[in-house]
């Protein structure tokens, strides 16, 4: 690669595909622990991404990356709980995450801002970025991955960086896994999502004023975020086969089932509609295979759950922090990576599945509050030594499982040894 691409140098400890929350997490930390680490994105930020509604557990990672009080200053309408529409019974319940969990609150943000905040902090830890940057394919090099081919917007010719690790947070363009891995869709969540914004949106009341809101009805389920400064991002879930069923378009189909709801249509009574309508289908996956030699996966390039829980950020930024702690000890002692890596991959699939279990027996709307609560007690506390309801705020809070999610570590991995005299270099 020629020196003149913006000072980028051709040799890499670490590269990571996609400069969302989840790669952006793992190069920072690891460019924190004085590791040589290049992002590649192949657009240029800010840029639009749905999923504005986080959960309290993102803060841990968020504090690590030295971000919490620079999310405090930006402004992101604070979330402190919920509100549901949900069950046989179909009345509204709340939840509170100041009743479970290590932090009592979230946010509710746009994308674009906190993508790119997360970005420009691990620009400042140290990470090289490049925007604009498509990756074209892995360089491998006897049944390893040890670099990438890609191309900058704007210019004819295709570069090549080496690294002693790849790692994948391409999202669902999937660069690597797209490769290495089959993926399993999972058919309970098959569903059909559009989406769209609206100002001079009316709030719930009181203590629900910046709750998110979660409306179930017959053929799916709407969310309710509350932005700013009046403005909600609306969306409707729906099978697959609901929305294949009907004649209407997805628009159509989104302002007749509107129409069903009842707090949501209250709140849109007096709004109007402020952006077009966006759309994605069948977005719940896992890969089979999330590492390999030389790369591993990292948020929804590895899996993906349907977004009833606002899981995504969260588990992409918490498992980015683990891969980070994992690929540092890697880069320290190459001849653990293959258990390591397996370590965090069975750890990470293990949890996944436990949340995808969760979000699929969500669906049942047969139940009743108290039954959602045992749920989640069932998953997360099977021998009852907190309230079922603690339990479910707990879950939605920090998304633990049986065992404290993805809190692994690979130190008993590390032999008697001085560390690799590279690493870092």
């Amino acid at each position: 690669m020629p020196s003149t691409l913006t000072g980028i140098p051709t040799e890499f400890d670490v590269i990571v595909i996609g400069g969302g929350p989840a790669g952006a997490t793992t190069a920072g930390l690891l460019a924190k622990r004085g590791h040589k680490v290049l992002i590649l994105d192949r657009e240029r930020f800010p840029r639009y991404h749905v999923g504005e509604s986080l959960i309290p557990v993102v803060m841990a990672p968020m504090e690590e990356m030295g971000l919490t009080e620079r999310l405090e200053q930006r402004g992101f309408e604070r979330k402190y709980g919920g509100t549901f529409v949900w069950g046989s019974e179909q009345a509204a319940w709340d939840f509170s995450f100041v009743d479970g969990g290590d932090y009592p609150f979230a946010y509710h943000t746009r994308r674009a801002d906190l993508d790119s905040v997360i970005l420009d902090r691990a620009r400042e830890l140290g990470a090289f970025v490049v925007e604009d940057a498509t990756v074209k394919e892995p360089i491998e090099e006897d049944d390893r991955v040890t670099g990438v081919r890609f191309t900058v917007r704007g210019a004819k010719e295709a570069y090549e960086v080496k690294a002693s690790m790849v790692v994948d947070a391409s999202g669902q363009a999937r660069v690597l896994t797209r490769k290495y891995s089959e993926i399993h869709w999972h058919d309970k969540l098959r569903n059909v999502a559009v989406w769209t914004y609206f100002d001079n949106c009316e709030r719930l009341p009181g203590d629900q004023y910046t709750n998110i809101l979660i409306e179930g009805i017959e053929n799916g389920w709407f969310w309710g975020i509350p932005l700013d400064k009046g403005t909600v991002s609306v969306g409707f879930v729906t099978p697959s086969t609901v929305a294949g069923e009907t004649d209407q378009n997805l628009e159509q189909l989104f302002r007749d089932e509107v129409e069903k709801t009842t707090k949501l249509k209250h709140m849109l009574r007096n709004a109007r509609q402020s952006a077009g309508f966006r759309s994605a289908r069948d977005w719940s996956y896992t890969n089979q295979t999330v590492y390999g030699k030389g790369w591993a996966a990292v948020g929804d390039s590895a899996a993906f759950v349907d977004p009833l829980i606002s899981t995504g950020v969260a588990l992409a930024t918490t498992a980015g922090s683990i891969l980070s702690r994992v690929i540092d000890k890697v880069l320290q002692y190459p001849e653990i990576e293959e258990v390591a890596l397996k370590r965090y991959a069975t750890a990470y699939l293990s949890f996944f599945n436990e949340v995808r279990s969760f979000v699929e027996r969500f669906y049942d709307r047969s139940l009743k509050k108290e039954d959602y609560h045992k749920l989640a007690q069932t998953i997360i506390d099977p021998e009852q030594k907190n309230t079922p309801a603690n339990d479910f705020v707990t879950l939605l809070a920090g998304l633990r499982g049986k065992h404290l999610a993805l809190d692994i570590t690979v130190d008993d991995l590390v032999p008697e040894t001085e560390p690799s005299a590279t690493a870092g270099n």
